[in-house]
């Protein structure tokens, strides 16, 4: 098989891969499309200590059975089916049910102990996979796993109108994010570099983060979400929070972070992990174009390329990588 190899701060190509041995209950997906993201970077930067097939944004169509053809997109998380998380036998999370992103046995496609999307194929439990509706593109598709990681802000939190919001970071998940507070009624700022990325009705406070001068009580925001992957900024958001907010940190990094939390007592802020999300509403999303991703394309390459695919992925300034599968 045809893929990508992810092993000690290296990423090649590889037509000499094991054929995937599919269990009971999963479907084979012949992929078409992988997107490289922040987290597969910080893969290559030994994040998890991951070794393997990378890539868990993906879309493809399904190999086998009676829908063979169907054009897919999956969750990412494949839970083990009984343990107490998955049979539903644990106390449920204030925003909901707890569900397989949290069971403790599961694999994660790309991330752990599952070979990811970065393949000519992929395995996932048939009720992690999704159809893709129509008039979304196979492009647009892959954007479906990152997006829900943006409405899962709105999982957590419910109703959000009317508040003031600051998403730090204005690269792939941070448009995201605030493309879906503001569809949810928020009113946004996105702090960034990059001020011609600015999404329709989105306020732009370019370099606000980097500035040293202190906010005053009015200029601060009842939500912020750190979306940079840098971990020095969740402790400058801290200032940037009414008392009383909520900071969502929504990435993942390979390095760790040396925070004072004193600001997290002294104002009573609210901090909130964030990780995966739910698929219908972003493919709801992407199908009423509530929220529009092509203009994130920055390129696409082939499998054979994906050495260059991640460099690029990781340049200053460069958006949404893709990866052509076929």
């Amino acid at each position: 098989m045809d893929g990508a190899w992810l092993e000690g701060g290296q990423v090649r190509f590889r037509t000499d891969l094991p054929a995937l041995v599919s269990t009971q209950g999963e479907r084979r997906v012949k992929v078409l499309f992988a997107g490289v993201c922040a987290t597969d970077l910080a893969l290559l930067d030994g994040y998890m200590g991951f070794a393997g097939v990378p890539g868990h944004e993906f879309v493809g169509r399904l190999a086998d059975g009676p829908d063979a053809g169907a054009l897919v997109t999956g969750e990412i998380n494949a839970a083990c089916g009984v343990c107490p998380i998955c049979l539903g036998e644990e106390r449920p999370l204030s925003g909901g049910a707890l569900d397989g992103r949290h069971c403790g046995s599961r694999s994660v496609l790309g991330i752990l102990g599952r070979q990811g999307a970065m393949a000519s194929e992929l395995l996932l439990p048939s009720a992690n996979l999704r159809a893709v509706p129509a008039g979304v593109s196979p492009e647009q598709a892959t954007f479906a796993e990152p997006l829900a990681a943006a409405f899962e802000v709105l999982e957590q939190l419910g109703e959000v109108r009317g508040r003031r919001a600051l998403v730090a970071g204005d690269g792939r998940l941070g448009l995201l994010i605030a493309q879906v507070l503001r569809e949810a009624g928020c009113s946004v700022d996105l702090a960034g570099h990059h001020p011609e990325r600015t999404p329709a009705e989105v306020g732009e406070r370019c370099g606000l983060l980097d500035a040293a001068a202190t906010p005053t009580l009015a200029e601060r925001y009842d939500l912020a979400v750190e979306a940079t992957g840098r971990p020095e900024v969740l402790q400058r958001l801290f200032a940037w929070v009414r008392p009383r907010g909520t900071v969502v940190l929504k990435t993942t990094s390979a390095s760790r972070a040396s925070l004072d939390l004193a600001p997290v007592v002294v104002d009573e802020l609210t901090l909130l992990g964030s990780r995966c999300g739910p698929f219908e509403p972003a493919l709801a999303a992407l199908a009423s174009g509530a929220v529009q991703v092509d203009s994130m394309i920055h390129a696409t390459l082939p499998l054979g390329e994906v050495d260059q695919a991640f460099a690029l992925a990781a340049r200053p300034g460069v958006l949404k990588v893709l990866i052509d599968c076929r």
